[in-house]
């Protein structure tokens, strides 16, 4: 195994003191030219690169962002992740992307991992239902900001969009399109937004007069397409099957669409549909698709600068005050939902 270079190989190569290397990498112009120019042909000649965790450790700064997210198979958290990185590298920071797969197992390993590598910061989607990986995360001292949920108190900031809001808009639009049965794929119950799009589709019933009844729940293990298909065919074997489909996020209505079209059964002529998060697939599939967009771009880069600010505050003794940002979805027709009924 190759040993590793370092900055005594460099001054013993280059004739010069430690020191001065240090000089030439991070104070280039208080070295004479002809010097700095010997420093540098020896670090090119040996391959030597600057550790940054142990210059992190000295000065005590971590120039990493931790971003754990739900699921990196959903174009949705991929968006997220680019408004992070985008906001990340504006400050001179890069981002350490991490996915729990919606498992609280491995959202605890990767807080750890965070810990250990004493991240600036994070930036996190939780998994974890009880709360008991943020309390524990919380010891560590390490600031987060919660993206694509609220937070429930003061102690952190939180970024996310009114999942109550649009759950109201997709249900209202099936209303107003003369949908009386209407089924909400939902998926796991302990997910906040599987929650609160479910009580934004009830409020939507109610506002028409409609009982909590006519919204008949499908819940799913994931929120993925798989998860969806397996949703469809469970819609296609009901007796007395909804005329529409309102699902929790837009990988389970791309499944839910394959199984319909599978099954011969038309979109939207025999079955309305309408996703949430509005991803790029949605559009481009086959039977374009109705979602609740979600600006996740925005929501990741807003997450970080929250984030930058409060570990700025830390630095510059400057005060604090945490925030929720809550960003309002809005509704795109297309025409897996244009029926008449």
């Amino acid at each position: 195994m190759a040993q590793s270079v370092g900055i005594k190989d460099v001054a013993r190569v280059a004739g010069v003191s430690v020191g001065t290397v240090s000089n030439v990498i991070n104070r280039p112009d208080t070295v004479a030219a002809e010097t700095r120019a010997r420093v540098l042909s020896a670090i090119d000649r040996l391959g030597y690169v600057r550790s940054e965790s142990a210059r992190q450790l000295r000065a005590g700064r971590s120039r990493i962002m931790g971003l754990l997210v739900l699921d990196m198979g959903n174009p949705f958290f991929v968006d997220v992740a680019r408004g992070a990185e985008r906001a990340a590298r504006q400050a001179g920071l890069g981002v350490m992307v991490c996915n729990s797969a919606q498992n609280p197992g491995e959202e605890a390993e990767y807080l750890s991992l965070f810990a250990e590598q004493r991240v600036r910061g994070v930036l996190l989607t939780p998994a974890d239902a009880t709360g008991r990986n943020i309390e524990a995360f919380r010891r560590h001292g390490i600031p987060f900001v919660l993206v694509d949920r609220v937070a429930e108190g003061a102690t952190e900031c939180s970024v996310s969009v009114d999942d109550v809001a649009g759950g109201a808009l997709a249900v209202r639009h099936l209303v107003d399109a003369g949908h009386r049965s209407i089924a909400y794929v939902s998926g796991p119950p302990g997910l906040n937004q599987v929650r609160d799009r479910r009580t934004g589709a009830l409020n939507a019933l109610a506002e028409a007069g409609l009982g909590p009844d006519r919204l008949r729940e499908l819940p799913t293990e994931r929120l993925d397409v798989a998860a969806g298909r397996d949703a469809g065919a469970r819609l296609l074997g009901l007796a007395d099957r909804p005329t529409a489909v309102f699902c929790a996020n837009d990988l389970l209505a791309l499944g839910v669409l394959q199984a319909m079209y599978a099954a011969g059964v038309g979109v939207p002529d025999d079955l309305a549909i309408v996703g949430y998060d509005d991803i790029e697939f949605a559009a481009a599939a086959a039977v374009p698709l109705t979602s609740v967009r979600q600006p996740a771009v925005t929501m990741g880069a807003l997450a970080a600068e929250l984030l930058l600010e409060e570990t700025e505050a830390d630095t510059a003794e400057r005060t604090h005050e945490h925030r929720r940002v809550v960003l309002s979805p809005e509704l795109v027709v297309r025409r897996s939902s244009l029926s008449a009924r």
